[in-house]
């Protein structure tokens, strides 16, 4: 069994250049690591460095300080050369928060047939991938349409087609679900989930939404420029008073639960999914009647 972290960062720092008031830090002396085939979520506030921290993972952007490795290869080696990069890249898709930036045909199927294309595969490949891609999605049906036509989840579904198309072994989506309605929001997660369950891609999913966090193996919560807390979301968000103090929300039946507790209510710290929240109000009714 391969016990390498997929991804693995080391006190990886990173500034913007600015000539008129000096470098600008977003990153600190970061360092985690991710195991192949796990779903991570990645919280913080506009500004916290979440989405730059993606794209140095992708090497759309280098490291100021530090070092990164993905399937054991360190990408920041001073020996690593464009060929590497352009490998590493197939292993690792991204998805943005607006669609339409990614969707570059007026056809659906050849939309998805893009990347393929380019990397020299064969047409009959090319065929078996898009065929998959689609069935992958849940967008099989839609194969002829333009995608400027379909909905906001429909877009960003074959937006992430067009990277399974391209196999890759992980997947960060970038704010993809923000620009959605709730409908599209649960069409692009439940995508996300297949993807990672069935075929153990690794997921880092960038994002606002708590509920959506809640559904990942594991948070990291970025504020700041550091890694703030990282475990399981049952973890993560007993930590209210702490996520609150830098702009963070946590899921409305944990907050629920905390204010309860405030209220001098004995209730678990750790509640995060509605029916369980439920359940324990439920049962908690139960017993003060039955008193």
């Amino acid at each position: 069994m391969n016990n390498t972290p997929y991804i693995k960062a080391e006190h990886v720092s990173f500034a913007y250049k600015n000539d008129d008031s000096g470098d600008v830090q977003v990153l600190r002396d970061v360092s985690f690591e991710i195991a192949r085939g796990e779903f991570v979520a990645v919280l913080g506030h506009n500004g916290s460095g979440k989405s730059t921290l993606a794209k140095l993972l992708n090497m759309i952007l280098s490291p100021s300080e530090g070092r990164i490795y993905i399937d054991g290869e360190e990408i920041t080696s001073p020996d690593f050369t464009e060929e590497d990069l352009f490998r590493i890249r197939r292993k690792i898709g991204m998805v943005f928060q607006n669609p339409d930036n990614q969707l570059v045909a007026t056809i659906v199927e050849e939309d998805i047939a893009f990347g393929p294309e380019n990397l020299g595969t064969t047409p009959a490949e090319i065929r078996a991938r898009v065929d998959e891609a689609l069935a992958a999605v849940g967008m099989t049906a839609f194969a002829r349409h333009s995608p400027h036509q379909l909905s906001g989840g429909q877009k960003q579904r074959i937006a992430i087609a067009g990277i399974i198309a391209m196999l890759p072994e992980c997947i960060i989506f970038d704010e993809s679900t923000a620009m959605l309605d709730p409908s599209g929001r649960e069409e692009v997660m439940e995508t996300i989930e297949k993807l990672n369950r069935e075929r153990g891609i690794t997921v880092l999913h960038i994002t606002h939404n708590m509920n959506e966090a809640v559904r990942a193996d594991r948070i990291l919560v970025v504020n700041d420029g550091q890694i703030l807390i990282d475990g399981k979301p049952r973890e993560v968000f007993s930590h209210v008073e702490e996520l609150k103090a830098v702009g963070l929300d946590v899921p409305q039946v944990t907050e629920l639960m905390w204010k309860l507790r405030g209220q001098g209510i004995a209730l678990p710290a750790n509640i995060i999914d509605e029916e369980e929240g439920a359940d324990l109000l439920a049962s908690l009714i139960r017993g003060e009647q039955s008193k």
